[in-house]
């Protein structure tokens, strides 16, 4: 490819004595020689505002742990159905195995990722859809509606049922070789299919692939348990044993959600998403058969709105945002007013937020719970509490802080009780989804 108009040696000069005119770049330079770029851009008047109290404020267990793995939406969907079962036995710190809901995760995405390869079967390997299906693999990341799919297929257990392993902490190499075996599958389909086989023999070599990708996840996170014991000691320091539970079981009767009753809203403003229209992504799943992914795309005012009236209510919200943006984790908080980058670069860096979408600058990254909210004197939200799930050494224990501009700006998704939306609302999540591409940026999962 030939580029008409190439970088100029004038043009570098140019460039070199914008730069060293300005006596405030060159000090600039060397501050950030020796020192993290958000320390020298952190505003500390910001920190009259963001403090860690709320108007409205959800009792709510420990801060979770995910460590080196993408499972924040997993923590995150457990973190909000624990605070049921710690209800139901008087307890002060629960968790349900996220490993348990992870290993079902791989196996599932292990077949959706093969029913998607036999679905494209006929397609030439540089086939833009089966590119992206091979190229993003087996992920640890995730979305609502499959946590949804999980939970109603399998249940739950707690966590001592199936505690985690080095690997379910530490995905990176485990994934490594469990895409390596479903790539390869991927391959030995594609030539059995030029071959001649039929769907009958495509389907016998996925179950061939399944049964050692099966054995993969149980050597890295141990097969999860039928049915277990389950043993506690309440508050008041009494013991309890209920015994031969199995998880769909101790789901039903520890935790009873209805997970039906919830729904995704998402703040998508660019111009191939309507609001009031409701949306799913193509390819994007993890149990085949089970919910599929789908959106309601709201003004950002109406999901704010929803946010508060369900905290409100006396219940946490499950949302996903793009914490890449503007945050201090040590400090644990998130403000677009924090950072001051103008200052520092002469340049603020703001992106319309549709903008920011359409050009991939940001995207959902990471699933979280709201659990309080500081409402001004207007009713608006001032800042968000928000539990996260990067352990109790950063924050307020675990516990961060959101600004309402920074939840404006990098909030996408929350999940909300049906029967909190308008009658407007409800009637746009009845109407048939518009198809979105798998690379679409409402697309991305939560990690």
């Amino acid at each position: 490819m030939q580029f008409t108009d190439a970088i100029g040696y004038r043009e570098l000069a140019d460039f070199s004595a914008h730069y060293n005119g300005s006596p405030a770049r060159r000090a600039m330079t060397n501050a950030l020689a020796n020192t993290e770029l958000a320390d020298v851009t952190f505003d500390h008047r910001r920190l009259r505002d963001d403090r860690f109290h709320f108007s409205v404020e959800l009792p709510t267990l420990p801060a979770t742990n995910q460590e080196r793995s993408g499972r924040c939406w997993i923590f995150a969907g457990l973190n909000v159905l624990r605070e049921r079962a710690a209800k139901t036995c008087g307890l002060e710190r629960f968790e349900l195995s996220q490993n348990f809901i992870a290993f079902w995760d791989k196996l599932e995405k292990c077949g959706y990722f093969l029913e998607s390869v036999i679905d494209r079967v006929d397609c030439p390997v540089d086939d833009r859809t089966l590119c992206w299906i091979l190229s993003t693999g087996v992920q640890d990341g995730g979305q609502w509606d499959m946590f949804v799919s999980l939970v109603e297929k399998y249940g739950v257990v707690p966590k001592e049922a199936m505690d985690e392993t080095y690997q379910s902490s530490h995905t990176g190499p485990m994934n490594g070789l469990l895409n390596t075996l479903l790539r390869r599958g991927a391959a030995r389909l594609q030539s059995l299919a030029r071959g001649g086989a039929d769907a009958d023999a495509l389907h016998r070599e996925k179950k061939d692939i399944l049964r050692e990708a099966y054995a993969l996840l149980c050597t890295c996170l141990g097969e999860p348990p039928a049915s277990f014991d389950f043993a506690w000691t309440d508050k008041d320091k009494a013991y309890h044993v209920d015994r031969g539970l199995t998880p769909k079981s101790f789901y039903e009767k520890y935790v009873a959600a209805d997970l039906g009753a919830y729904v995704s809203v998402i703040n998508s403003p660019t111009g191939d998403k309507p609001f009031y229209k409701t949306f799913t992504v193509d390819y994007l799943g993890n149990v085949a058969g089970g919910n599929e992914v789908r959106y309601l795309n709201l003004p950002m005012a109406e999901l704010v709105s929803l946010a508060v009236r369900q905290l409100q209510e006396g219940e946490p919200v499950w949302f996903g945002s793009d914490v890449s943006k503007c945050g201090d984790r040590k400090r644990g908080i998130w403000d677009t007013e924090a950072f001051d980058y103008a200052s520092a670069f002469g340049d603020d860096f703001a992106m319309e937020k549709g903008a920011a979408l359409d050009y991939r600058e940001s995207a959902m990254n990471h699933a979280m719970v709201l659990t309080g909210v500081e409402l001004g004197e207007d009713g608006a939200p001032v800042r968000w509490k928000v539990q996260n799930s990067w352990s109790d050494e950063n924050g307020d224990k675990g516990y961060y802080l959101m600004s309402a501009a920074w939840f404006d700006r990098f909030v996408y998704q929350a999940v909300i009780r049906r029967d909190l939306l308008s009658e407007a609302q409800r009637a746009a999540l009845g109407e048939e989804p518009g198809h979105l591409p798998p690379w679409d940026p409402m697309g991305s999962l939560a990690d």
